[in-house]
């Protein structure tokens, strides 16, 4: 992992125990084990990881003005140094312009700002601490400073509704350690603090001005093309050297055997558009890779493009097809990586501690196996759908505009996949009455469908667009909760709809970006599970310009059925890239489905031993049984939620590793100032008062 951390005192507290050169337990100074102090006292902030060290950058104006970034950032030192000296007088959205993904620190004076990203997959987290707030950019280090008890609230609202900001709000995992929403920064004061929006909120009573579809798709060209440039223009890192050859291997498996990925630049290729153009991209632009042998300086380096094929389940033959076709660019190096049986969904139930509790932890074997023939670079097509496609609440969104004859056809295609001539005005009423739903009502809603414990699961194409057309739903794991923790949640949905105003914004909008919330959120996880050394990911459809390109595409043009292949093909075109292979972009009618499923029947053993005695049982938020019948029906072929199992899986194997680890990440205090110190106690009932 790799993080920041740091903290702002008060005036009177700034030379005692919220200094950088504090003394802590045993006479110990108090920093974060393995750091590296970017500036310090009476705010310090230190860098904590293996960062490399053109990721890490700190421009100073004075002693009392200087910024630090942190990760990819395609920001000269001057133009760091404008947005320092602008970030003096408080405005903050121009230091999150800059391509590429970082996180961004100014200190002028005693005042310290952190800003957040769009997508969430750069988070930051806060506490009070020592009459101040500490801060980072992971939650578990600050978990361990004020030796955090687990968050039960927030592990229930995780399992009964995930895609809900109002039941997750800015809590973590950790009692007291604060998350700051997407599109946010964090401002300290002398240790005050204060959360503060930098996006431009749109107004409800005038519909936006209408955009030109050419021109905002020429704004996510040029947002991807750059983002991709920024990291072509990043320093190349080789790896750690290799050691020496082992017998019966090659170079390529004794790096991988090793954990040690190829130097260079590389990207997935899985048949699909998003990777597929990020490929692409990062191949044709000048420079290095992509130049072919003879040309130019430098020339001979390949983007080397991995294609992951899982012979344990088939039904991606046209994908594989189609990934074959674009390698054969003499500009790509083509990797086939084969999974078996041992790379299916949780066939590896170990792994590393991550931040946070995500679902991908129980495919994080899966994704490892990819990636460690992958590049000391490697691209990613993550976030891609989250922040083009249409979510189907965005139906109801035209509405509000008085754009009703955009929706013929993405309803004709949905009658199309029913075959029932009734669906355009099913879809059409359920898309009616979310326009006229105020958000509190969402919220009200699904706290009585909580209580009541009303799961009905949408059934085909159609059920799944109208079960989407509403502010909130129950999340899949939702219906395997014990009584007392729906509850819990249902109590809290109330009490932020009671605080509430009747219309948020508008309802396809906020469902959006709060799915991608929790995808970055996963991404997240899944990165730190399946961390190689000296390997680096990148996922420029989550970068801040990206996503702001991207959200300024039309609704109309959004819910075109294919939009996102229609975009991407044309974004290609745009940056010269033509002779797609037939059928590129095509929907793949194989879902994760029968891997998670296949992964269950044969991991059913493991599961249920997992869950013989739960800690989430002793969390009081399922019943051991219920789970375990849950996994034997799934295994046999029962039609349930799988999603939910594996976020059932997912929490308790990260619950286990949290407090089977060992240390802590700060010197200076004793062994027990780590986060949850006492364990989970076994309770009865999670609205138990204390509990």
């Amino acid at each position: 992992m790799r993080w920041l951390v740091g903290w702002s005192s008060t005036a009177a507290g700034a030379a005692g125990i919220g200094s950088a050169g504090a003394v802590g337990y045993d006479g110990e100074t108090l920093h974060p084990v393995g750091s590296h102090l970017l500036w310090g006292d009476p705010d310090p902030l230190w860098a904590v990881g293996d960062w490399r060290p053109d990721e890490v950058r700190v421009v100073h104006a004075d002693a009392q003005h200087r910024i630090a970034v942190l990760g990819i950032c395609g920001a000269t030192d001057e133009e760091l140094r404008r947005g320092l000296f602008t970030a003096r007088g408080g405005a903050v959205r121009h230091l999150t312009t800059w391509p590429g993904s970082y996180t961004a620190v100014v200190q002028a004076g005693r005042r310290i700002t952190v800003c957040g990203d769009l997508a969430g997959a750069r988070p930051v987290f806060y506490t009070p601490w020592a009459g101040g707030t500490a801060y980072a950019t992971a939650a578990l280090p600050l978990a361990d400073l004020v030796e955090a008890n687990l968050d039960f609230t927030h592990l229930a609202a995780l399992l009964a509704a995930p895609d809900v900001p109002a039941a997750l709000r800015d809590s973590t995992p950790y009692e007291g350690v604060r998350r700051i929403p997407p599109g946010h920064a964090l401002v300290l004061r002398a240790g005050a603090r204060e959360v503060a929006g930098y996006e431009p909120v749109a107004s409800l009573a005038v519909a936006a001005p209408p955009a030109d579809p050419g021109r905002a798709v020429d704004a996510v060209r040029d947002a991807l093309v750059e983002a991709v440039r920024t990291r072509l223009s990043a320093p190349r890192h080789v790896p750690d050297l290799d050691p020496g050859p082992v017998p019966g291997m090659g170079p390529a498996e004794r790096r991988a055997a090793r954990g040690m990925p190829v130097p260079g630049i590389g990207a997935d290729l899985s048949g699909g558009p998003a990777s597929g153009t990020l490929a692409l991209l990062a191949a044709g632009l000048p420079g290095r890779p992509g130049t072919l042998l003879g040309h130019g300086t430098g020339a001979g380096e390949r983007l080397l493009a991995v294609t992951f094929n899982d012979l344990a389940v088939t039904g991606r033959e046209a994908e594989l097809e189609r990934a074959g076709a674009l390698a054969a660019n003499p500009r790509l190096h083509h990797v086939v990586v084969t999974g078996d049986e041992e790379t299916l969904p949780y066939a590896d139930l170990e792994g590393p501690l991550t931040d946070e509790p995500g679902p991908s932890l129980v495919q994080a074997a899966r994704h490892r196996a990819r990636l460690a023939a992958g590049s000391a670079d490697h691209f990613t097509g993550h976030g891609a759908r989250q922040v083009l496609d249409a979510h189907p609440a965005r139906l109801a969104d035209l509405l509000v505009d008085r754009k009703r004859r955009h929706l013929v056809r993405p309803v004709a295609a949905l009658a199309r996949a029913d075959g029932s001539v009734m669906v355009p005005a099913r879809v059409y009423g359920a898309a009616r009455r979310l326009a006229r739903t105020p958000y509190r009502a969402g919220l009200e809603v699904l706290a009585e469908r909580l209580m009541r414990r009303r799961f009905d699961e949408p059934k085909g194409a159609v059920g799944a667009s109208l079960a989407a057309l509403s502010w909130a739903r129950p999340g899949p794991a939702a219906r395997w909760l014990t009584g007392e923790a729906l509850a819990e949640v249902s109590v809290l949905l109330q009490a932020e709809a009671d605080r509430s105003a009747t219309g948020a914004q508008r309802p396809g909008d906020y469902r959006a970006r709060a799915v991608l919330a929790r995808h970055a959120a996963d991404l997240r996880v899944l990165e730190q599970a399946t961390e190689i050394r000296s390997q680096r990911l990148h996922a420029p459809f989550l970068d801040n310009q990206v996503v702001r390109a991207c959200r300024d595409l039309p609704e109309a043009l959004r819910v075109q059925p294919g939009a996102r292949a229609a975009i991407l093909r044309t974004v290609l075109e745009g940056a010269g890239v033509t002779g797609l292979p037939p059928g590129w972009g095509a929907p793949s009618h194989a879902s994760s489905a029968a891997a998670a499923r296949a992964g269950l029947r044969a991991a059913a053993d493991p599961l249920l031993d997992l869950f013989a005695t739960p800690l989430l049982a002793d969390a009081g938020l399922v019943e051991a049984r219920v789970v375990r019948k849950a996994l034997r029906s799934a295994a046999a072929g029962e039609a349930l939620p799988l999603d939910g199992l594996a976020d059932l899986v997912s929490l308790e194997l990260w619950l286990r590793r949290l407090l089977s680890r060992r240390g802590t990440c700060w010197t200076g205090t004793p062994t027990r100032s780590r986060a949850v110190p006492s364990g989970i106690q076994p309770r009865r009932s999670a609205l138990t008062p204390g509990a």
